[in-house]
Order: structure tokens, then C-alpha cells, then sequence
């Protein structure tokens, strides 16, 4: 079962169950889907490595596939752009892992409901504890830790610091990826259903 937060609407998450497992097989992993509909519909989804990392060549790779997929399964009736990218520096966090993967780092969560009468936790990245993430915020004065349930969760981000810019450039220089072209996006154009 997909999470809100990777997949938000019932045909994000329908397109996710065909796309996972595609994605998976590449040995990539699936960070969000969105179908969003405007004055042209774009299919965007952001990939990465399961240990970060995602380059250009890899997102071209995702996109080959999943045009395949789609191409075949047709779940999308317009006519639609189909956008790959890395999730970027200030990514969405939206899978439990992701809280323990970036303790340390500041991030903006926001909730459905409202949590000690607010919705919007900005603060540091504590780990997660069971299905609670844990985030260090400023209350009158003092930091607290507070857990929020992941299923509470309507948004979660990184927020984009110069420690995190530096931590994601020494990762990429170590690992010899360092690519300034890293986080453009690949776009395929999608395949438009015939009228059955």
C-alpha cells in the first residue's frame, strides 16, 4: 500500500501499483507521483537510489521504462508529459526511512489535522521512534522534542540550509558524482489514449 505521501490522489496511487514495481526492478526506488492537471496534464515522478544519488543517465532510464509501462497499460485518457527527476537537495520527505536517513537536518512538516492547535512544525530532524517521526522544535523559548504519527503527515520537506547543501555536495564529491546537471529533468512525452 502506497502512503499519502508518495502518492496523494486515488489515480496517483493506482498509477503507483503499476509503477513501483517497474521501478523497483531497475533497482530504484519511487520518492513521489503526481498526476497534475492544468492547462497541459504533467505525470511528474521523483526517483532516487536507495542510497541517494540519482543521476541524469538514471532518471532517463526510469523514464524509458515507465513510458514503456504506461504505453501499454494506458491508465492516463489526456494526452500528458511525463516529467523524471531527482527528488533535489530540499526534497519531499515522504517515507518513514527518509526521518532517519536526515536526522539532523531541518525540515518543515505539516499535519492534517491540528496538533497541540497547530498543523506546521518547522525544527531538526530527530529520528523516528515506532510510526512516529521525531522533530526538535522551538517552543517559548525552550526545544522539545514532539512525535508526530507518519500517518499524520500531509507534507513533509527538507529545508534548504547551507549545511545541507554542503553535506549533499561532500556525499556526491565522495562518491564521485558530483554533476551539475544532476538535477535537471528529463521529460518524455506521454501517449494519448484512443477514444474506445
Amino acid at each position: 500500500m502506497t502512503n499519502d505521501l508518495i502518492a496523494k490522489a486515488a489515480i496517483d496511487r493506482r498509477l503507483a501499483e503499476i509503477l513501483v514495481p517497474v521501478i523497483e526492478d531497475l533497482g530504484y526506488e519511487l520518492v513521489r507521483i503526481r498526476l497534475m492537471s492544468g492547462k497541459t496534464t504533467t505525470l511528474q515522478i521523483m526517483a532516487d537510489k536507495p542510497e541517494g544519488g540519482i543521476e541524469v543517465d538514471d532518471c532517463a532510464i526510469v523514464s524509458s521504462a515507465v513510458s514503456a509501462t504506461l504505453d501499454v497499460e494506458d491508465p492516463i485518457l489526456d494526452t500528458y508529459t511525463l516529467e523524471v527527476s531527482s527528488p533535489g537537495i530540499d526534497r519531499p520527505l515522504t517515507r518513514l526511512k527518509d526521518f532517519d536517513m536526515f536526522e539532523g537536518y531541518e525540515a518543515k512538516l505539516e499535519t492534517d489535522e491540528l496538533v497541540g492547535g497547530r498543523r506546521r512544525f518547522k525544527g531538526e530532524l530527530a529520528g523516528t521512534e515506532g510510526d512516529e517521526v521525531l522533530i526538535n522544535i522551538e517552543d517559548q523559548g525552550k526545544t522539545v522534542t514532539i512525535g508526530l504519527k507518519f500517518d499524520w503527515l500531509s507534507d513533509a520537506k527538507l529545508v534548504l540550509t547551507d549545511d545541507l547543501i554542503t553535506e549533499m555536495l561532500r556525499q556526491r564529491k565522495a562518491a564521485g558524482t558530483l554533476n551539475e546537471d544532476a538535477f535537471d529533468e528529463i521529460e518524455a512525452e506521454g501517449s494519448e489514449e484512443e477514444n474506445k
